[in-house]
């Protein structure tokens, strides 16, 4: 009989998984490897199945522990915003919000998501930073952060606003000029598009695909620390990029950019960033609600019409 998981157990499953290592994750987690190891080995228990591939060097997830993972994103999403949703504001939120993100996904979703909650609640005084770096929201006074991909934070909390991937793009005049890739070792034969990340090494991607999560040395001619400079140099054709769904769901549906490699992802969910519970703070829950509803439904939500997010 399979035994109901624990979100415990599930949420150190995920970690793993993004992590690659048993270590990173208990480092992250404040836990130690041997215990994270049990908790995992008690998960498998309870649902009767194999998730990992252990080696020295690696972890990688079976074909049982790929659809576990997935299944185990969308429950952990659920219950963060079942938890969100139960906080009550009494009163009409007011006072200063000061707001961090990054370049792209600040200015042409958060700015104008904000722009409507400014209306919808005049007491607020809203001050929106963009940034293509990791902010300290203690030292720098920022009350939320809207960030893509991992909080290795342990003093910070986490409220997802959606579910997302990186995905491998090409323009077709690129692939015409230099094939397509079809197997993730190829990659270190072509020009690829990289800047330095929040959450990755430079010049290194860490995907996750049928064998599990894996790690590529990539190299080109163009590289920036800014993510439009590097999207409009795959847009001219220049090379291979890893974009995030959301950012490239119009390119692909317009034939600017053609997905490279569908079997390999990277997870990069968005998140809402907060020093505090948001049952601490009218202010911030209903900022973090509101742009959570906007940028997945609203007038300027991540997703385009008819494009379903990790479809």
């Amino acid at each position: 009989m399979v035994n109901t998981p624990s979100l415990v157990d599930l949420r150190l499953f995920v970690d793993v998984v993004r992590l690659g290592s048993f270590a990173r994750t208990a480092t992250e987690s404040g836990m130690s490897p041997s215990y994270v190891s049990k908790r995992i080995g008690i998960l498998e228990t309870d649902l009767g199945v194999r998730l990992l591939h252990r080696t020295s060097r690696r972890v990688s997830t079976t074909p049982q522990g790929e659809k576990v993972y997935e299944l185990a994103r969308g429950i952990l999403a659920g219950v963060e915003q079942m938890q969100d949703a139960l906080v009550n504001e009494v009163v009409e939120p007011q006072g200063r919000l000061r707001v961090s993100s990054s370049f792209r996904l600040g200015r042409n979703h958060v700015a104008p998501a904000i722009s409507l909650l400014a209306r919808r609640f005049p007491k607020l005084e809203i001050s929106l930073t963009v940034l293509d770096r990791p902010v300290d929201l203690l030292s720098e006074g920022f009350d939320l952060d809207i960030r893509i991909g991992g909080v290795p934070e342990p003093h910070l909390i986490a409220h997802r606003i959606t579910q997302c991937n990186r995905i491998l793009c090409a323009a077709p005049s690129y692939l015409e000029r230099h094939g397509t890739p079809t197997q993730l070792a190829e990659l270190s034969q072509h020009a690829c598009l990289v800047f330095r990340e929040r959450d990755q090494p430079f010049g290194t991607w860490r995907l996750v695909g049928p064998r599990g999560l894996e790690s590529v040395k990539v190299t080109g001619a163009l590289s920036s620390n800014n993510n439009d400079i590097i999207r409009q140099w795959a847009l001219d054709g220049h090379g291979i990029i890893r974009l995030a769904e959301w950012d490239c769901a119009k390119s692909l549906h317009e034939g600017e950019l053609v997905q490279v490699l569908p079997a390999y992802r990277w997870p990069v969910d968005i998140w809402a960033v907060t020093t505090g519970r948001l049952a601490e703070s009218a202010k911030i829950s209903v900022c973090v609600n509101f742009l959570r509803d906007q940028l997945t439904h609203g007038p300027h939500a991540l997703w385009p019409p008819g494009f379903a997010p990790n479809g």
